[in-house]
């Protein structure tokens, strides 16, 4: 079986991650859950945006609104999506006494919510008349 199905698979079997290496002092199990939850609310706070972005600024052109609506969603789905992937390969990677997973997410979270930020910049500063 490939990796993302078996990493997929240990998203609704946690239990099977037991399976796997020797069980790591709880704090870092407990910090790895933190994480995780860090991660969800930073997914729902982006997606409160995004359905904020689209209900509060009517007098936003259509596919403007929908872009800036549409970016803080997809960053939303997206950060919860990788907030269990990553929870998964840290656990993993503790109990078989690896290194941490590195990932270029944080980046690209980064990048499209720093975008999104600009183009709310130009819209508050030059109104959104004809925008």
């Amino acid at each position: 079986m490939n990796k993302i199905a078996r990493s997929v698979r240990l998203w609704f079997a946690p239990q099977r991650i037991r399976e796997e290496g020797d069980t790591p002092d709880y704090r870092f199990s407990l910090a790895n859950e933190r994480t995780f939850l860090a991660w969800i609310r930073t997914a729902l706070a982006l997606i409160g945006g995004g359905f904020a972005v689209d209900q509060f600024l009517p007098e936003l052109v259509w596919g403007v609104r929908a872009g800036l609506a549409l970016g803080l969603l997809a960053a939303g789905v997206l950060c919860a999506l990788r907030a269990v992937n990553h929870w998964v390969r840290c656990e993993r990677a503790m109990r078989r006494g690896e290194d941490l997973p590195v990932s270029r997410f944080p980046t690209l979270l980064s990048l499209v919510v720093a975008v999104v930020a600009v183009a709310m910049v130009v819209v508050v500063l030059f109104g959104w008349e004809g925008v």
